[in-house]
């Protein structure tokens, strides 16, 4: 030990080690707020600067708000039922059209895929052209086996122009669309071929069934 801390008064080291030790505690809350509240900035950060989607758990498009669908467009009930519908060209849905046959066959997997619950689930395929399907295609995706309705487009004009405008809103025309019991169009989904975006379409679907059972009648 040094002379001159020899000649500090006890008096002044006793107070400089209780100074020290008061700014260790506060260094030390310091950390522990800091510690506490970094959840906290975190979440502001990612709010306010990263600004992600809200929450987002579908995989589909929602359609806000929901757009109501017509039976007479098609000659079918779609009141009651959950369907998913597409429309193509029969004319040019043959088996080497991969365009085509690739949406029929994701619907078709679709319901499958919804196990004891496909029956809640009708296909719905309406023919933009109004020539005869192909026989192979017919016989892949008919009604009994596959679930599939294939419609022609209205006769009516004025018919023909709503459900035309309805399907192509928001530049969803070639999409796959589903419509609910209501009967109203309230989600589509890309035709896609990718298992992983199969499994996210399939996890949509699921939820819809699963957490609506409301206005269905499929008797």
């Amino acid at each position: 030990m040094s002379d001159q801390e020899l000649l500090i008064p006890a008096s002044q080291t006793e107070s400089a080690a209780i100074d020290a030790r008061t700014r260790r505690g506060r260094v030390q809350m310091l950390f522990l707020l800091l510690a506490c509240a970094a959840p906290v900035f975190a979440s502001y950060f990612a709010y306010y600067v990263i600004k992600p989607e809200g929450g987002k758990t579908n995989f589909g498009s929602l359609v806000q708000p929901a757009q109501d669908a017509n039976n007479a467009w098609f000659g079918i009930p779609l009141k009651g039922k959950w369907t998913l519908l597409v429309a193509r060209p029969a004319g040019d849905c043959q088996v080497k059209n991969k365009s085509c046959i690739e949406a029929l066959f994701l619907m078709r997997q679709l319901r499958v895929a919804m196990g004891r619950e496909s029956g809640r689930v009708q296909l719905l395929w309406v023919n933009t052209d109004g020539k005869p399907v192909d026989p192979e295609v017919a016989l892949a995706y008919d009604a009994k086996t596959a679930g599939f309705t294939v419609a022609n487009l209205p006769a009516d004009p004025k018919l023909k122009a709503e459900f035309q405008t309805w399907l192509d809103r928001e530049g969803a025309g070639q999409a796959i669309q589903l419509i609910d019991p209501s009967p109203a169009k309230m989600m589509y989904f890309p035709v896609t071929n990718s298992s992983k975006e199969f499994g996210n379409i399939k996890k949509d679907l699921e939820k819809l069934l699963r957490l609506n059972h409301k206005g269905e009648s499929l008797s």
